[in-house]
């Protein structure tokens, strides 16, 4: 099994961090530590809120042997910080392979790649992608019931929302897939494509293949991208949602966030506009509807959480959860129904 060390460069929250955040969440029996000189001597525990004793120091020779580093951040624009680009140089001249899900391609960059090879490394650009083709609507096995989830707004949980509810599907009996759409996913579940750093005339086609690709299975939960009415990626958004074609869809946000994600004079809008959104473009290419809402109030009390929660229902009259807070099994019951709504649903094994 390999060990990992995550950098996050002094970025260690869980919004910058995704990335290192929810490889241990999934992955944790992999992770060895996190390389952060700003946070050095905390746990993941007591930085994350979760991960247990997995420690956090300033220097790699503080933590435990490991195998590989991975880029355990997300910054906007995805290029690599000059404090990452130290560590990631000491971690080749310790025989660390690298992860990286950056825009910025690491085996590109001439002093990464040399470095690489003189020490006979490994690195893998998670985003890099040779996708080409349009979609063509053919092949598509209708018995399989595709939910996709899609977000009012940029790293509100659309990827672990699509994982709990897949999860909480596979130990009720059922056939689902995590079909993963975005670096993070992809390092988790080990197969998936970096739409967001596909040409924009392959969007499409490149989400129909990871439907043809797992449409095997009874149950798809296909990860969502940014918004449909971010400025910065609602193309990506679009062609995601007209290239999976999905039957249903889990709408994900975050409670309390005022303003789209990095561009803070432009407000959000409501979630029933956002739904009506999504609804309108889904059913361009197919029969769809939002099943259900997946809420994010990780930075709220509990009671603050609950009120939300029972107002969403009675204003939207949709199932409403937090599944970190609350599991997901009221999303879960929204996917059976809507399976059985399109006649999908196969019994479980």
């Amino acid at each position: 099994m390999r060990r990992i060390i995550l950098l996050t460069g002094g970025h260690s929250d869980p919004g910058r961090a995704k990335t290192a955040v929810n490889l241990i969440r999934y992955q944790s029996a992999e992770i060895a530590g996190v390389l952060d000189k700003a946070h050095a001597g905390h746990t993941t525990q007591s930085l994350f809120g979760l991960g247990g004793p997995i420690p956090v120091a300033a220097t790699f020779d503080a933590l435990p042997p490991a195998d590989t580093v991975v880029i355990g951040i997300a910054p906007s624009g995805g290029q690599l910080p000059a404090t990452l680009r130290e560590q990631v140089l000491e971690a080749i001249s310790l025989g660390m392979n690298v992860i990286s899900g950056l825009h910025q391609f690491l085996s590109e960059d001439p002093e990464i790649a040399a470095h690489a090879a003189l020490h006979g490394v490994l690195i893998q650009d998670v985003r890099k992608t040779v996708e080409r083709d349009v979609a063509n609507r053919f092949g598509i096995n209708e018995h399989c019931l595709r939910i996709h989830t899609v977000g009012q707004d940029c790293n509100v949980g659309k990827m672990v929302v699509s994982v709990e509810i897949t999860n909480a599907l596979q130990e009720r009996g059922h056939d689902a897939q995590f079909v993963a759409t975005g670096q993070t996913g992809i390092m988790i579940q080990g197969s998936g494509c970096p739409i967001d750093a596909v040409a924009s005339d392959f969007v499409s086609g490149a989400a129909e293949k990871l439907v043809l690709a797992n449409q095997q299975h009874s149950i798809l939960l296909i990860e969502g991208q940014g918004s449909i009415a971010h400025p910065r990626y609602s193309a990506v958004t679009l062609g995601l949602l007209h290239g999976c074609a999905p039957d249903g869809l889990i709408l994900c946000y975050e409670m309390g966030r005022k303003h789209v994600a990095g561009m803070q004079g432009i407000a959000l809008k409501s979630l029933c506009e956002y739904r009506s959104l999504y609804e309108t473009m889904a059913n361009l290419m197919h029969p769809c509807r939002v099943i259900g809402i997946a809420m994010n109030s990780r930075q709220h009390p509990l009671d603050e959480a609950e009120a939300e929660r029972q107002r969403l229902k009675d204003q939207l009259g949709l199932p409403v959860c937090d599944v970190l807070r609350h599991g997901a099994h009221d999303l879960v019951q929204a996917v059976l129904l809507r399976g059985r709504e399109v006649g999908k649903i196969r019994p479980p094994v």
